[in-house]
């Protein structure tokens, strides 16, 4: 049994690796054969030299991001078949025993994977951001951030970590639906304690001061029956000058947040209907639909775990010879993802479902012309191609491609 779990690990990673490079070189050649031309609908409002930006923005990195498999399958194998969890377990349990084993052997994975990520992060901020004029990041600031991630890591994840596995030794046979529970209950309390204690110390919220956009979004917020605790404007140009606007919060602490960056390249009217895009979200309910949905796939896979974490040979194909609970949890968080990667389109095509219906919604209650006016801006502001590779947008993308979107909109 070993040997199957073994071979059928390895296979799946292979089929996850081969196909992610595949869709990568579609990408790569399909972006950069339409480079030299706007594509139609978009030529009086795209300038060419901002398409072939995007062009080359996107196949850098989605060069970086084949590095960036290379580096993950082999940190992968290093911790799995290569022995690297196992040496960490030997490490750790003649140093410690119970819980704080557990979560030192737990924390040691992060750790490796944290530190052989730093370069590749360096690399991404302040050469290809860099490059293409959207970094504005210090390295000072870029430690401050990592430093203050690190804290919070350790001042949330000891205590969560201390229970999950305390639960998984205490509860039986039946742990993991214990751990459900937790991790579900966790998850909502974190919705409601990040925008007010969590975010403001990466960045700063002032509250929206422009009384004409503030005026034409009560408005709108009034017509769709919707509530929030307020407006606020994030600096985000101090990091970056990609531009965004998105809700954050659950219940009564849910506010609508915009980037200073957005709000200076948008016109009043363009930000409405940029609003009322997310707005539709919340009407059709897609945040409740998918934080279900997130809630029952973690049963669906603590359930599995609870069926495997007690069988010898899920370690040993693996490349462990010992088996425990906190090895079990890591192991399976570390392999599960390369066998649920084909669920990926699934996932993307229920994500552009819900952006076209959101899409309807605003130009209903706001306007169409508006929303694709302001699309259209984002997109070069972002340096999104308008031209994916369709095969690889099927497979990956959240959002509709642009063409389809745009035309939808103008349709409308």
């Amino acid at each position: 049994m070993d040997n199957i779990l073994t071979l059928a690990f390895l296979a799946a990673l292979l089929v996850m690796s081969a196909l992610r490079l595949w869709l990568a070189r579609r990408q790569i050649s399909y972006v950069s054969a339409h480079r030299e031309k706007v594509p139609p609908g978009f030529a009086d409002r795209i300038a060419l030299g901002a398409h072939q930006k995007a062009a080359d923005y996107t196949v850098a990195r989605t060069r970086f991001g084949r590095a960036g498999l290379v580096a993950e399958v082999a940190v992968l194998l290093a911790l799995t078949l290569g022995g690297g969890l196992q040496a960490l377990h030997d490490f750790w349990s003649t140093r410690l025993d119970g819980l704080v084993y557990g979560v030192a052997v737990i924390f040691s994975v992060i750790a490796i994977s944290g530190l052989l990520d730093l370069p590749l992060a360096l690399y991404r901020q302040f050469v290809i951001e860099e490059k293409f004029g959207f970094n504005r990041m210090t390295l000072g600031l870029f430690l401050v951030d990592l430093v203050k991630q690190l804290a919070l890591g350790i001042l949330i994840g000891t205590p969560v970590l201390l229970a999950v596995l305390w639960l998984m030794e205490r509860m039986g046979s039946l742990w993991w639906l214990y751990v459900w529970v937790f991790w579900c209950a966790f998850n909502l309390l974190m919705l409601f304690v990040y925008p007010t204690w969590i975010a403001p110390l990466f960045n700063k919220f002032a509250p929206l001061d422009d009384a004409g956009l503030r005026e034409r979004i009560e408005a709108l917020l009034t017509r769709c029956g919707f509530a929030s605790s307020g407006l606020f404007v994030m600096d985000g140009s101090k990091r970056s000058n990609h531009g965004n606007a998105y809700f954050t919060g659950f219940g009564k602490t849910k506010r609508i947040v915009f980037f200073d960056t957005l709000l200076c390249r948008l016109q009043a009217a363009e930000v409405e209907a940029v609003l009322a895009h997310e707005l539709g979200h919340f009407s059709h309910r897609h945040v409740l639909k998918r934080i279900g949905m997130l809630f029952a796939l973690s049963l669906a896979f603590l359930a599995l775990l609870g069926q495997l974490i007690d069988a010898p040979w899920f370690y040993g194909g693996l490349g462990l010879d010992t088996g425990n609970t906190a090895l079990g949890l890591v192991l399976f968080f570390l392999v599960g993802p390369v066998f649920a990667f084909l669920l990926t389109p699934l996932l993307s095509l229920l994500s552009r479902r819900d952006e076209f219906a959101a899409d309807r919604y605003a130009a209903e209650n706001a306007s169409a012309e508006q929303l694709a006016s302001a699309l259209v801006k984002l997109y070069e502001d972002n340096a999104a191609t308008l031209t994916p590779d369709p095969l690889h947008s099927l497979f990956y993308d959240s959002h509709p491609p642009a063409a389809l979107r745009i035309a939808r909109l103008q349709a409308a």
